[in-house]
């Protein structure tokens, strides 16, 4: 067998995946011919919006700020989030001293978070990125605390037995144990990192996929809300195809542990 993969495997496994979606896409065209209204625009009318905006319209800008914002946020949330779950699960005393404040924080409506944070900081830039993250940070630390939690003791041992360094022992045998945990809270995330940066760009920002879609809204422009959406989906499709499946793949492997 080719060490390269199987060519007729990817094809079958892409084409399987792919057949839900056109489904979907069939059936939303059958419900809005059957429909027709204006409230429910078909396939073709909204690829026809989507075209349009992208040729004539601001669509990539708005959808460059939003990815911005989310790259920016996730970062952020993600950095944050792997420290103090990382303290949290080694340390036992200071995991039942923050425990109720992560409880309290994994129960804090997005909403209420991203009011205040325009209510004290204003209607700025760093405002949104802090309400987004803020919204992040505990399910990252609550995953990785769980994961701090269960790390082979034993491992470590054996790397201060040898008298490994503590750098190295962190980064290639402690760490390592944490990369599905951290993978996993990336992914649950990056979905909600996504729908709670709509929700800040729709109340406090001047551009963006969700100033775009509340615009719409506000003119009955369905057509157009879908195209944005559709755009939205392709994105989010090709970062999981180019970016996180890749990355699962490799950590499935086990070249994370790799020196």
């Amino acid at each position: 067998m080719s060490q390269h993969g199987n060519p007729p495997a990817i094809w079958s496994s892409l084409l399987w995946s792919s057949v839900p979606l056109l489904l979907v896409l069939a059936g939303w065209e059958i419900a809005a011919r059957w429909a027709d209204s204006s409230n429910l625009p078909g396939l073709f009318a909204v690829l026809g919006s989507l075209y349009e905006h992208l040729l004539e319209g601001d669509m990539l800008h708005h959808l460059s700020v939003t990815l911005l914002r989310v790259a920016v946020s996730f970062a952020i949330a993600m950095l944050l989030g792997v420290v103090i779950g990382i303290v949290m699960g080694a340390y036992r005393r200071l995991n039942l001293a923050g425990d109720a404040l992560l409880v309290i924080a994994l129960n804090v409506p997005a909403l209420v978070t991203i009011l205040l944070c325009y209510i004290w900081f204003g209607l700025t830039e760093a405002a949104a990125v802090t309400a987004v993250a803020v919204n992040k940070i505990p399910t990252v630390v609550v995953m990785v605390r769980e994961g701090a939690r269960i790390v082979d003791r034993q491992l470590l041992e054996v790397a201060q037995v040898y008298r490994v360094s503590r750098w190295k022992t962190f980064f290639h045998v402690y760490l390592p144990q944490l990369y599905p945990f951290i993978m996993a809270a990336a992914r649950s995330g990056l979905s909600l990192i996504w729908k709670i940066v709509l929700v800040v760009e729709l109340l406090g920002r001047s551009d963006g996929v969700g100033f775009q879609l509340g615009t719409f809204f506000h003119f009955f422009d369905i057509a157009s809300i879908l195209a944005y959406t559709l755009a939205f989906a392709i994105v989010i499709l090709l970062i999981e195809a180019v970016i996180m499946r890749p990355i699962d793949r490799y950590i499935a492997r086990g070249g994370y542990g790799q020196a």
